[in-house]
């Protein structure tokens, strides 16, 4: 290898993970996930529709209040007592017992909110994992195309300096096929590594809402744990997935008791009170239509039909259920059938939360093991291609032996960048697993952090039928204005571009004959 070809390779090694100084950081990327991204908006949205359950649960056990208006036209009636008549009546209800059957639905809807922030821990815990993901996708891609931009320009190099040699006799026709050969392989490993660049920005963008420019290298990761079983209590106490299994079956046991609850009494107090009004239609023999004197004695005056009547009632009523066709025993062993669902969706929960730390801790492990023999591969293989270059020039190896010298260089170098990105993505995914990669836990700053319990708290207690909030307007950010992404190669610089290497340790180059 050249000195400006050895040159050109370092160079490459050690811009891996470095960033020009205006970047974004993993911080920002997070930051804007978690304000615009529409999984976890969408997600917020839903658990207010989950708060709502909570009232409307509690309706049940509140006074109703009814109103009825009606007006009646008689089109025949062998004997009327009026031929029309207009009536408003209202009646109120206080439910005094029910059962239990509130008590338990509240309690219920309690435990799904509880589930429901839960899970929209979950989920924001998944995307920040999904972005962490992303993030390091374009970190790694990047410096994989500027390993690859490196190696082409390696390859032109020895395949300039291959053909001038095979034009003074030092070389034959092979040892140049053998260059064009790989050149011609570097550059279309070069572009599927420009290609998978895009793809990993364009899924940048899908999480983030906007292209990634200048992705500076992570933070280092904190709190991660010692050992396996460690990670695994944590994550057994903290996980949001597990807590939210556990909400759910707890509100499911809640709904076997308010189906219980249909079979007995229920009780409550009503006061009905009405006002009707005949309009002047009530004919009978013994009023007079309008009122008028008694034609047998002047002095009498017969008293006028009344045309109005009033009605105050106040009762307690009581419903006992005797046989409701098998209803409610149907119910309740439905709502049993329910909760064995959701007692062996906690298992479940629970079985793959433990699964997930213990293989995120053990492939974070691994890549910590891979990155230090990545290490010692790459400076192995530096050392190794500058072996093989000496020993070719004193005719100890073949152009073959270089060529395969720079590939094991170059994949080692690639599975450095690989492991550097494995590593701190497992990392992470354990973190979250355990319930330690929240929005809290990271210290996102940018604004007030979400709280669920704002809403809640605002609907727990209302009671008001006519309040009326405005739509809601979508939160996060499209991404339909964005523009495709690509995946630029720099220029390389001049004195070690294509040829000018070759030509100043081997002379003018010539065209092959």
């Amino acid at each position: 290898m050249t000195r400006r070809a050895r040159y050109l390779a370092a160079a490459a090694v050690a811009g891996l993970l470095s960033a020009p100084a205006a970047a974004d950081t993993l911080r920002e990327a997070l930051v804007q996930a978690y304000r615009n991204n529409p999984t976890i908006t969408g997600q917020r949205a839903q658990q207010r529709a989950t708060d709502e359950t909570v009232p409307i649960a509690k309706a049940d056990g509140r006074p109703q209040v009814n109103g009825q208006g009606t007006f009646q036209e008689s089109i025949y009636n062998s004997n009327p007592f009026s031929s029309r008549q207009a009536v408003a009546a209202l009646d109120l209800a206080v439910p005094i017992y029910n059962g239990g059957a509130v008590k338990y639905s509240v309690e219920a809807a309690d435990q799904r909110v509880e589930a429901g922030r839960a899970t929209l821990r979950g989920t924001e815990s998944s995307i920040f994992s999904q972005t962490v993901a992303a993030y390091m996708n374009v970190v790694r891609d990047e410096a994989i195309v500027r390993l690859n931009r490196a190696n082409v320009g390696v390859l032109t190099i020895n395949r300039e300096a291959t053909s001038d040699r095979f034009q003074i006799g030092d070389l034959t026709r092979t040892d140049v096929a053998q260059a064009e050969a790989r050149l011609a392989i570097a550059q279309s490993d070069l572009e599927t590594a420009r290609s998978n660049l895009i793809q990993s920005k364009e899924n940048y963008i899908q999480l983030v809402g906007e292209a990634p420019t200048g992705l500076e290298p992570p933070p280092p990761l904190p709190n991660l744990p010692e050992a396996p079983t460690m990670a695994v209590d944590i994550a057994l106490d903290n996980n949001p997935d597990l807590i939210a299994a556990r909400q759910r079956r707890e509100a499911a046991a809640y709904d076997v008791r308010v189906a219980q609850a249909g079979r007995l009494p229920r009780v409550s107090g009503f006061t009905q009170g009405s006002y009707a009004n005949f309009l002047g239609s009530v004919i009978t023999s013994n009023f007079a239509p309008i009122g008028q004197q008694d034609p047998g004695n002047p002095n009498i005056v017969i008293p006028a039909a009344p045309n109005s009547q009033e009605n105050l009632a106040v009762g307690v009523r009581v419903n006992l259920p005797l046989y409701q066709g098998g209803r409610v025993t149907a119910q309740t062993r439905r709502a049993q059938a329910l909760l064995g669902v959701a007692q062996e969706q906690e298992i479940a929960t629970e079985r793959s939360i433990i699964a997930q730390v213990r293989g995120a801790y053990a492939s974070w492990q691994a890549s910590q093991q891979v990155i230090q023999s990545s290490q010692i591969a790459v400076e192995s293989n530096q050392l190794a291609l500058e072996g093989v270059r000496a020993e070719n020039s004193v005719g100890n190896r073949t152009i073959l032996d270089i060529l395969n010298a720079e590939q094991e260089l170059l994949n080692s170098q690639v599975q450095l960048v690989a492991a550097r990105r494995n590593a701190y993505v497992a990392g992470f995914t354990l973190l979250a697993a355990m319930g330690r990669a929240e929005a809290e836990d990271l210290g996102l700053e940018g604004g007030t952090l979400y709280d669920p319990l704002t809403y809640y708290d605002d609907v727990r207690g209302r009671r008001g039928d006519w309040s009326r909030e405005d739509d809601p307007l979508p939160v996060a950010s499209r991404t339909v204005d964005t523009v495709p992404q690509t995946a630029p190669i720099e220029p390389l610089s001049e004195d070690i571009g294509p040829g000018s290497a070759a030509r100043n340790l081997y002379g003018p180059r010539r065209p092959i004959d």
